[in-house]
């Protein structure tokens, strides 16, 4: 029996009992009319909710299909016939040669809270606007006058893509990476000042003295995590409820109340002399300078929404070229002195040869130095490979280090995100064929199938075409090696658990390659919003003035 009696008043009381329903028929007018109403109301309830759910579901949809017609409209050519369109240039000279970089960004929004939209430019073949020269910047050391000569060809190269009516308001910077900071200062500046001097005498470009500079690696880890976060959305705000966001405490804001923003991606990266790790870092943990850039990327230094901490570390010699000397190195040392004190002939001859567990089984190599030659001979024991590199990550007893001893501030494990670029999508990739989405266990099967297999039969393989298309007869022949190191300094170097599920390797993210230089051009003009929304507050009847805007540093 159902009872209705206390939302309404007394001479509206009744029942229902489901044996006598037929009464219900008795009921006065006023009775059958609540009921009506009520039934009324739950239908109306029922689709109210239905239909919000839908049309929130289409919004968020609309939001994501949004964003993928951005992706897709990146791809396109740039339309030069637009007025509305900047540009700017990066060339960045590295050690083996330089590329130069052209971006492009339509006119910003207006609303001081976004960041530019900052792309490739792209020819009209849809093609992305890079060139590349060799040698590297810095074989010009005892000859600087050569060096704009050097890089003319670049420049050219821009501007031919750049409109002409453009060039006076495009800012170009030549930023020096690791060739030019081996050498000495001296040489340094020289290279720099022919840049400064000629420059400006052939191209129209807005080219200053602070845009040609030789950048530390540290600069170099933030801009390429700048550069990652950028095109993965991250400084975007919060639209959806089901985004992965963090309370982050801002450095120099008035308030101490933490705000809620996108959860930012770490970045790992292994090259072939050094790995680095970057990612963001809560205001309350305490960091050396030295290993903390802090910065706004914000086009208004009042704001303070666009303020990041990021920690950077740079381990030179723990790249995957450079540990493999390293290993190559001990061997020869220790093999060396063991055949002297105990006269053996360890490696001395084909027939009696070193027996290495980090290459393939079966495979032979050889060591040579000061005229000697080491013979090897490949076993293929992933975990002994693993075993016998692990004192090469030079850990020590204390807490919260990594590689060589160097702190490093903890990671929040279940609410983070990690892209692992070069070597580390190549030892996922280029032989293993697991790209993506890393899981250890997985991983390690592999690797260990890959290092136990014959050499003969991994060479038929490569003949036939079943690895990727740059793997070369260098990786199958290291890649034993470099799966060891890359899991070792990934799990015992940085103490990611073995169970970690949140590292994506790349090489491309949303199909375009993601360099340090997109970072670099996109923290570099900041503050070209600000500038835009000023003049037009400005009175321009006898022209306007420059702005000085302030220019944070790096802390």
């Amino acid at each position: 029996r159902i009872g209705i009696s206390c939302l309404f008043p007394a001479s509206w009381h009744f029942s229902i009992s489901p044996v006598g329903c037929p009464r219900i028929l008795n009921t006065n007018l006023r009775q059958i009319i609540v009921i009506s109403v009520l039934a009324a109301a739950v239908s109306l309830l029922y689709f109210s909710v239905v239909i919000i759910r839908n049309k929130y579901g289409r919004l968020t949809r609309d939001k994501k299909f949004q964003r993928y017609l951005a992706r897709v409209t990146d791809i396109e050519a740039t339309d030069t016939n637009n007025p509305n369109v900047n540009y700017g240039i990066v060339v960045d000279c590295g050690s083996s040669g330089s590329r130069i970089f052209v971006y492009c960004w339509p006119r910003h929004n207006g609303n001081p809270r976004d960041l530019l939209d900052i792309r490739q430019m792209r020819d009209k073949n849809r093609k992305p606007v890079v060139m590349k020269i060799k040698p590297g910047i810095s074989e010009f050391a005892t000859s600087p006058e050569k060096v704009s000569d050097y890089i003319s060809p670049l420049l050219n190269f821009a501007a031919e893509h750049v409109p002409r009516a453009k060039h006076k308001e495009t800012p170009l910077y030549i930023l020096c990476t690791a060739g030019m900071r081996i050498l000495p200062e001296s040489q340094q500046k020289a290279i720099l000042e022919d840049l400064l001097t000629d420059i400006p005498v052939h191209f129209d470009f807005l080219f200053s003295d602070s845009h040609a500079e030789v950048i530390s690696g540290k600069q170099e880890g933030v801009y390429a995590w700048i550069g990652i976060n950028f095109v993965l959305g991250r400084f975007e705000h919060i639209e959806d409820d089901d985004e992965a966001v963090v309370e982050v405490n801002i450095p120099g804001s008035e308030s101490s109340e933490a705000i809620v923003r996108k959860r930012t991606a770490g970045i790992l990266d292994m090259g072939g002399v050094s790995t680095q790790i970057a990612y963001e870092v809560p205001k309350t943990e305490e960091v050396a300078k030295n290993l903390l850039a802090e910065f706004n990327l914000g086009c208004d230094v009042h704001q303070t929404e666009h303020v990041y901490r990021v920690y950077v570390a740079t381990f030179l010699g723990f790249g995957g070229n450079a540990a493999r000397q390293r290993y190559e190195d001990r061997i020869f040392a220790n093999t060396i002195q063991k055949n002297r004190l105990l006269g053996k002939q360890t490696g001395l001859t084909p027939d009696m040869p070193y027996l290495d567990p980090c290459l393939p089984l079966d495979i032979k190599d050889e060591i040579q130095q000061n005229g000697q030659t080491l013979y090897l001979r490949g076993t293929g024991d992933f975990d002994l490979c693993r075993e016998t590199i692990q004192p090469f990550m030079n850990k020590t007893n204390e807490t919260q280090t990594s590689l060589n001893g160097i702190y490093q501030p903890p990671i929040h494990f279940p609410n983070s995100e990690f892209y692992g670029f070069s070597e580390f999508y190549y030892c996922t990739e280029d032989v293993l064929r697991m790209g993506g989405d890393y899981n250890a266990a997985k991983f390690t099967k592999a690797a260990k199938d890959y290092c136990a297999t014959k050499w003969s039969i991994l060479r038929e393989r490569f003949d036939r075409g079943l690895y990727a298309s740059h793997a070369d007869l260098h990786r199958l022949k290291y890649q034993c090696f470099k799966s060891a190191w890359m899991f070792e300094v990934f799990h015992r170097g940085f103490s990611f658990p073995v169970n970690y599920k949140n590292l994506k390797t790349a090489l491309q993210v949303y199909d375009r390659e993601v360099q340090w230089t997109l970072g670099a051009i996109l923290y570099r003009t900041r503050f070209l919003p600000l500038r835009e929304l000023e003049m037009l507050k400005m009175p321009c009847s006898g022209g306007c003035p420059k702005l000085h805007l302030p220019c944070t540093g790096w802390i």
